[in-house]
């Protein structure tokens, strides 16, 4: 009996320990489908890490049964761990998103150098079946074109997932959130609601992206010299609104950085993005043009030491530099984690004495999430029987149920789970499952890992103490020392023959005692050598390099 009427199973296996790695596994019996397969960048306890991808081990053992992959929106922490999943899949699985999402999925997957990938396109009011599933999908509003939320139809009830949103009236596409398919699928009985968190801890509504246009506009037109804009290379309602705005005052739209080169070319084609041909240049040809008529759209609101404005700030570009007669605006919010990235290179620009206006002096960013009274409003349109906050760190989804109980929810109807947890829903209730194994997997370089803490502790003690090797050269017969060499890197003792003298002796006592006691024991030897050095450095100098003993018999 249970195997004909399973329960709707609801596993998140990321995005709900941060802001990134969104990855939701919808399951019913034979049949599976995927929401969204995001990454997260790392942390600085991280070194070394390129990116931080959801465990999908999950989804590799049922792939028999996964039906379809959908992606809410092009957002990296949606997007961004895709191509590993599908490398990982022994067969092709159609993935459904928006055109413009698609179009940012298929210049990702190309890097990876995956094709003939079965990517479909869906819009909004669409309905798919994918096994079990009717999935129907619907426009929200966000800080990037073609977002969309699912409302999922299964036997043993339905769901409704808002993706990233805000309830933007007044969007730059004109595309608003759906709210006639909303109430409708409201109408006809929401079981459980996935809703976005992101913003739960902030009171209010969240402005509208067309109020950032004319603050912008007034900006370009009254700097005198160059204005250099950074901005989310993804975030094409703002980069519209700034080519709109130079366009209105007579300025060229210079593009660089390579995200914002490649998302701008995909966007235009598309054409979610609109400005004419003749004023749009290469970096190479502004030398021709006065300042006053240039306006460089790049990379670096997120303080990467490597972006355009990065480059530019430090004088390092190959073809732009930022001077004092120039401004700069920094068009976004820092992601949790990029605050300090983000100061440097406003030190930096004041080092060069160039205007800056940021989110502190001007308004020149809002968020693409919605805040307190936009997820009340969500709440109180869906009116789910069961509600789990999604998208977000701890406090956020805490903040979030709080919202859903001032809304009348019952408390045990609201679910604040972690990743890998488990919903089961029959017959339209919903209680915890059995959770599932999850965590996090590393990009490190060309290769994907589980997460190994010693590795990256070993990597911590590098980046703050740096590396000891002490070579000992013992005899065969006696297992007596005979020569010891230390030598370090990152230490900031390197040069003090006294203290590396001390360390010499101690290590040539501890050899000997330990050939006493242990005879030709090398590995025996090597164990004291490393903790009679340890414990001697940390005695002198309060650190504790990582420390790499070797032992040779002549």
């Amino acid at each position: 009996m249970a195997k004909k009427n399973p329960p709707l199973k609801i596993i998140p296996l990321g995005g709900l320990d941060g802001i990134g790695k969104n990855m939701t596994v919808f399951e019913y019996g034979d049949d599976m489908i995927l929401d969204d397969a995001g990454l997260m960048f790392p942390d600085d306890d991280q070194p070394g890490i390129d990116l931080v991808l959801p465990d999908y081990t999950y989804v590799l053992e049922n792939e028999h049964k996964l039906r379809g992959i959908f992606i809410t929106h092009g957002h990296e922490d949606h997007t961004g761990s895709l191509p590993y999943v599908l490398r990982d899949l022994t067969r092709k699985v159609p993935i459904y998103a928006s055109r413009m999402t698609l179009g940012l999925v298929e210049g990702k997957l190309a890097e990876h150098r995956l094709t003939n990938e079965q990517l479909v396109e869906v819009k909004s009011g669409q309905h798919v079946d994918m096994g079990a599933f009717g999935v129907d999908f619907f426009s929200m509003t966000h800080s990037i074109p073609g977002a969309m939320g699912v409302f999922i139809r299964t036997p043993q009830g339905t769901v409704l997932h808002t993706g990233d949103f805000k309830l933007d009236q007044t969007p730059i596409d004109g595309v608003r959130p759906d709210y006639s398919a909303i109430n409708r699928f409201a109408a006809e009985g929401v079981d459980l609601l996935l809703s976005d968190s992101t913003n739960a801890t902030r009171p209010g509504f969240t402005g509208s992206e067309a109020t950032v246009g004319a603050s912008l506009r007034h900006i370009i037109k009254n700097a005198p010299g160059r204005v250099f804009v950074a901005s989310f290379s993804s975030h094409i309602h703002r980069l519209q609104q700034v080519c709109d705005a130079a366009v209105s005052v007579g300025r060229k739209v210079v593009v660089t950085g390579r995200s914002m080169i490649s998302n701008t070319k995909i966007a235009r084609k598309l054409g979610y993005l609109d400005i004419p041909e003749e004023d749009i240049i290469d970096a190479f040809d502004v030398d021709g043009l006065p300042d006053e008529k240039v306006v460089v759209l790049c990379t670096g609101s997120q303080g990467e030491p490597l972006s355009a404005l990065a480059r530019m700030a430090n004088g390092e570009h190959r073809s732009l530099t930022i001077t004092d007669k120039d401004t700069v605006i920094i068009s976004a919010t820092p992601i949790p984690g990029n605050e300090k990235g983000v100061q440097s290179i406003i030190n930096s620009l004041s080092k060069v004495g160039c205007t800056i206006f940021d989110k502190s002096n001007a308004l020149v960013h809002v968020s693409g999430h919605g805040s307190q009274e936009e997820l009340k409003l969500m709440l109180a349109m869906v009116n789910p029987r069961y509600f789990a906050p999604v998208h977000g760190e701890a406090v956020h989804l805490r903040a979030h149920a709080k919202l859903a109980m001032d809304m009348g929810i019952l408390p045990d109807h609201i679910f604040v789970i972690d990743n890998g947890d488990t919903l089961e829903m029959r017959n339209h209730k919903v209680r915890l499952g059995t959770p599932v194994d999850s965590g996090v997997v590393y990009v490190d370089g060309m290769r994907i890992s589980d997460a190994d803490p010693v590795v990256l502790r070993d990597r911590q003690k590098l980046s703050c103490d740096g590396i000891v090797t002490c070579v000992v050269t013992v005899a065969s017969r006696t297992h007596k020392a005979l020569e010891i060499d230390i030598s370090g890197r990152g230490i900031s003792f390197a040069d003090d023959s006294e203290l590396l003298g001390g360390a010499q002796d101690v290590v040539r006592s501890t050899v000997d005692r330990s050939a006493e006691k242990a005879g030709n024991n090398v590995d025996a030897t090597r164990k004291a050598v490393r903790n009679a050095l340890s414990n001697y450095l940390w005695s002198k100098t309060k650190t504790r390099p990582l420390i790499i003993p070797v032992v040779m018999e002549v």
